[in-house]
């Protein structure tokens, strides 16, 4: 099992920030999920002053609502729907928010992020600046939180009606999914959508599994 920070929280993506990267490159990072984790932990120590700041370590990840366990962590089986990852936290040069979507698994994006952390630490280390200047360019970017998931069924089967221009009957299984997969190609980014619905249509068919309708 990766070893993940024990204080950052991890979640669903919300909105991304600004636009995808259109042709996402094929990264030389040889590490694993746990040695980038054992990073990361190590530049937020590095970033940190109080435990309230190292406790508003945040990572954002594609990965649907319904697919975290009850501890907040991801299944490990767990798909994400795009390699974009936002990692934000409240240091003591301010609040900082990295996007990154350079890559195509969501993994190589947090190590490139981890790197580039570390990196940054490095220009302090050398003493080229004095007072954090190289993390200012970073403050004004703003994670961002995860939409909102539904209250009963009807609730989620309603939405993905509406994506789907269709009405599904929700004692037919079979009827249920196909309005779904609609939603989904209906919501998704590279089809004219945005990441923000179709992270929605994700939170729909959480409350559909949960409530045994798929």
């Amino acid at each position: 099992m990766s070893a993940w920070p024990s204080t950052m929280k991890v979640g669903p993506i919300g909105d991304w920030p600004g636009d995808f990267t259109r042709h996402r490159q094929v990264s030389k990072f040889s590490a694993g999920l746990t040695d980038t984790l054992h990073l990361l932990d190590r530049e937020i120590y590095h970033l940190v002053d109080t435990k309230a700041q190292q406790e508003s370590a945040e990572l954002l990840v594609a990965i649907p609502a319904g697919a975290f366990r009850i501890d907040g962590r991801p299944y490990a089986n767990a798909k994400a729907e795009h390699p974009g990852v936002i990692f934000s936290i409240d240091s003591r040069h301010g609040h900082l928010s990295y996007p990154c979507d350079t890559f195509r698994s969501w993994e190589d994006n947090l190590r490139a992020i981890a790197k580039a952390l570390e990196a940054l630490r490095m220009v302090d280390r050398y003493g080229v600046t004095k007072r954090g200047e190289q993390y200012r360019g970073f403050l004004a970017i703003e994670a961002t939180v995860a939409p909102s998931g539904f209250a009963t069924a009807d609730d989620a089967l309603h939405f993905i009606g509406v994506l789907a221009q269709a009405e599904p009957d929700r004692a037919n299984v079979r009827a249920v999914r196909t309005v779904l997969r609609a939603a989904q190609r209906s919501a998704h980014p590279d089809a004219g959508g945005d990441a923000a619905t179709f992270q929605r249509v994700s939170l729909a068919e959480a409350k559909l599994r949960e409530e045994g309708l798929l």
